[in-house]
């Protein structure tokens, strides 16, 4: 293995580790703004009133795009277990 391939498996999991984590973090940005802008509009100040919503939106998330988080880390190592064979 030259030093090529591990910059392309290093690029690789780098682009796989933004795919797994945009999903769940862009329904807790969504879900964060909705409720400042809420806070905003009503004037409610209360600092704790987001941490439920944006949790069980982050849980909810998980749920829905679990699925296709396991199959790009299955379709991962089915191309890293492939490069291992071929040496």
């Amino acid at each position: 293995m030259n030093g090529s391939e591990v910059l392309d498996i290093g690029r690789d999991a780098i682009w796989l580790v933004i795919q797994l984590a945009a999903p769940i973090l862009l329904v807790g940005l969504v879900v964060g703004v909705t409720i400042g802008l809420l806070q905003a509009l009503t004037q409610v100040q209360e600092q704790t009133l987001v941490f439920a919503p944006k949790i069980l939106a982050v849980f909810l998330a998980l749920l829905v795009f679990l699925p296709l988080m396991g199959g790009l880390m299955g379709g991962f190592m089915r191309e890293i277990a492939a490069r291992i064979a071929g040496m």
